[in-house]
């Protein structure tokens, strides 16, 4: 009876105009216990209602959670694995209610990333791909039900099934390709510093296969440059997995990144990005910036990767408008310049490239994004050899951007902004003596010399910048004014012996000694 009175229910519940009298009855608190009958029909028909009750109702959705639907759902999943009705059931249940914050919390409790695991390996029908792919870039919105999937396997099973349509050309294949695609850069993409063991396993694990599809798709181009759009996702992750597999294993004698721009990977990526910095496709630009990224790395391959003209056509992307985009391109750009005076004096005299790293630089509601910035200038600048870079530098008043970065709470930034002061002072002090005044940029040295919290290194790369002001009349003027010798005899008893020894030859310059 409770069965048959379920299914009416169920069928009851698909008219709209039901709904409301089912939700004033509390008939979904009443169908909640009968998720855990061992009845497969039961299950079907009270699953049924309670989906379509629930249907497109935040407030009734969260209810649900509340009162553990989830583990129930799991249970389904679990136990009734090989019942393509049920799981189709549980897994319609889960769509609805992923993008909950407390769904997302109570999934994390469970072995949820195992079972999606195992259905996605299941999975033969379109539909069925469909929805667990929906599931899935939902919770890998959350960060611990990121880290569960990626322990669960699932960038393997994502890889295989990319590998397995790579040659369709049929409509469904593509839609599943660019789903998979989606998904398995939402889980791998990442600074350098977050991968872990298993991302860099999966990268092993698809050498062959990777390297094989650049061969054939080098071959299939015949030298040309275009792409075909229905795959444009798969290469990105393809060649995002390539770069990866550079970093996972040592350089060889014959060089892995090497061998990856001999392929042509750099020309697929800039093509995936020249295509898509128009279509607006954000996770395919992160992907191929990301492997630019990791393949610029090592200096034999920066050298290839210059070569290969990447720093001018991926200023393309200055376009996007998407703030991980636009942190990915200055991450990429940072790269390119470190340890190349070339790059450096290129990216510096780009008039479009500082107007944007500026504006960037002050960006109060991406803090990542304005840190990047200000790192990319700070690069510039340290890296060049230009006077002209210096003065292009100041018209597009990025230098009191980099006083300010002096004091970030970041000691890698202080000293990339010090450092790169100090540089560009020697290359061109009189362009930025005006703007080191107005930015009071002795003021703010005094400052972290003063401080007991500043760092060791940040205080001898501070005195360093002094050091070069003094050949300033009015900026030695300053420090004199500013009493900052008592700060640096104070600072020749420091317990580090580097600061001692930068106090002691910072002050013999500051009273004329040496």
């Amino acid at each position: 009876c409770a069965v048959k009175a379920a299914h009416v229910l169920s069928e009851i519940a698909k008219n709209e105009e039901m709904k409301k009298p089912c939700i004033e009855a509390d008939l979904v608190l009443t169908l909640i216990p009968f998720l855990e009958s061992t009845d497969q029909e039961m299950l079907l028909h009270a699953g049924r209602a309670i989906g379509r009750i629930c249907y497109d109702n935040r407030d009734l959705q969260e209810e649900l959670v509340k009162v553990g639907v989830i583990p129930s759902l799991l249970r389904i999943l679990t136990d009734y694995a090989e019942s393509e009705p049920l799981v189709h059931v549980a897994l319609l249940a889960l769509y609805n209610l992923a993008d909950l914050d407390s769904a997302k919390e109570a999934l994390s409790m469970t072995k949820v990333a195992e079972q999606l695991v195992k259905q996605l390996r299941r999975a033969e029908s379109h539909e069925r791909l469909e929805i667990v792919f929906e599931v899935l870039q939902a919770l890998a919105e959350n960060d611990v039900l990121k880290v569960q999937l990626m322990e669960a396997g699932m960038p393997e099973v994502l890889s295989e099934i990319l590998l397995r349509l790579q040659g369709s050309s049929q409509a469904e294949d593509t839609c599943i390709v660019r789903a998979a695609s989606d998904l398995i850069v939402s889980l791998l993409l990442g600074e350098l510093s977050h991968f872990q063991t298993r991302e860099l396993k999966v990268a092993k694990n698809n050498t062959k296969s990777i390297t094989f599809i650049l061969v054939r798709r080098r071959e299939n181009s015949q030298g040309k440059d275009s792409l075909n759009p229905e795959h444009a996702s798969l290469v990105s992750i393809v060649v995002f997995l390539t770069s990866l597999t550079c970093l996972a294993l040592p350089l060889s004698s014959d060089g892995n990144c090497l061998r990856m721009v001999q392929l042509g990977v750099i020309h697929q990526l800039l093509d995936l990005l020249e295509k898509h910095v128009q279509s607006g496709d954000a996770s395919v630009q992160q992907a191929a910036l990301s492997a630019l990224q990791n393949l610029a790395i090592p200096v034999v391959s920066k050298v290839q990767v210059l070569e290969e003209g990447v720093a001018e056509r991926i200023e393309a992307l200055l376009r996007s408008e998407s703030p991980p985009v636009q942190f990915k391109l200055l991450g990429t750009l940072r790269m390119l310049a470190d340890g190349q005076a070339d790059t450096a004096e290129i990216l510096g005299q780009d008039p479009m490239l500082l107007t944007r790293l500026v504006q960037w630089c002050s960006v109060s509601d991406h803090s990542g994004l304005c840190g990047e910035a200000n790192r990319l200038l700070a690069s510039i600048l340290h890296h060049n050899r230009s006077q002209e870079v210096v003065k292009a530098i100041q018209a597009a008043h990025g230098v009191k951007h980099l006083v300010s970065m002096t004091t970030s709470e970041h000691t890698a930034m202080q000293n990339e902004a010090l450092n790169a002061l100090a540089i560009a002072s020697a290359i061109d002090l009189e362009t930025l003596e005006e703007p080191f005044k107005e930015s009071q940029l002795v003021q703010s040295l005094h400052k972290l010399l003063q401080d007991d919290n500043t760092s060791p290194e940040v205080k001898y790369n501070s005195m360093g910048l002094l050091c070069r002001l003094l050949n300033s009349g009015d900026l030695r003027q300053e420090i004199e004014e500013d009493k900052i010798t008592d700060t640096l005899e104070r600072l020749c008893s420091h317990s580090d012996a580097n600061v001692v020894k930068e106090a002691m030859t910072t002050l013999q310059l500051l009273r004329g000694e040496t």
